[in-house]
């Protein structure tokens, strides 16, 4: 091989690196594990949807047969329930602020970079991922708010604190679909990134 094209060839590797560098192939392992971490998060929330709508089922049938074990086995699977939601609430405000301070990283190397394509994506990305702070963020208050009122029901039997109970848990039920909803929109971002980065890898192979 000719000392002219090892020399041709050294520069060029360096010029393809930049063209699909370290920056944009870290972007797309990430989308991948997002888009990953996504679908498992669909299939939590359908178990937690179909866990609550059990309780809810089993208040009723136990309210009306006035059986009050079984009220006292729901209050504690309500318990363990919300605890655990909120535990996940915890966990995904956590996620979505890490996400936040990445995509600020983001968007100031693409600045740097001079990469007007880049800096747009990282500040859509940014945008996002703020939305899902103030999403998660409003969750984790107000499941707070549902735990510490059910506190004072538990074990209670008259027909007000039925009652309240069982508003709460149609609260707690909507928040779980409306999280659902969330993730699938998440899901389908996911899906416009693939795609954009399918075509930024089939780019730069030209």
């Amino acid at each position: 091989m000719s000392k002219w094209l090892l020399a041709t060839m050294a520069f060029s590797l360096p010029v393809l690196a930049f063209a699909d560098g370290p920056h944009r192939r870290g972007e797309r392992v990430e989308n991948r594990q997002e888009a990953q971490q996504n679908r498992q998060e669909q299939r939590d929330d359908r178990r937690d949807l179909k866990q609550l709508e059990n309780l809810i089922a089993r208040f009723d049938a136990a309210w009306s047969r006035r059986h009050h074990d079984a009220l006292r086995q729901v209050d504690a699977d309500l318990r363990a329930y919300v605890a655990a939601d909120l535990a996940e609430n915890r966990y995904e405000l956590s996620d979505a602020q890490a996400e936040v301070r990445r995509d600020t990283h983001e968007v100031r190397d693409a600045r740097y970079a001079h990469d007007r394509r880049e800096f747009q994506d990282a500040q859509r990305d940014r945008r996002d991922d703020k939305r899902d702070v103030r999403v998660e963020a409003e969750a984790l208050r107000r499941t707070r708010g549902i735990q510490r009122e059910l506190e004072g029901l538990y074990g209670r039997v008259d027909r007000n604190s039925l009652e309240r109970k069982r508003s709460l848990m149609m609260e707690l039920l909507q928040m779980a679909r409306t999280e659902q909803e969330h993730n699938r929109q998440e899901i389908r971002e996911d899906r416009r990134e693939s795609r954009e980065d399918r075509r930024e890898a089939r780019d730069h192979r030209y």
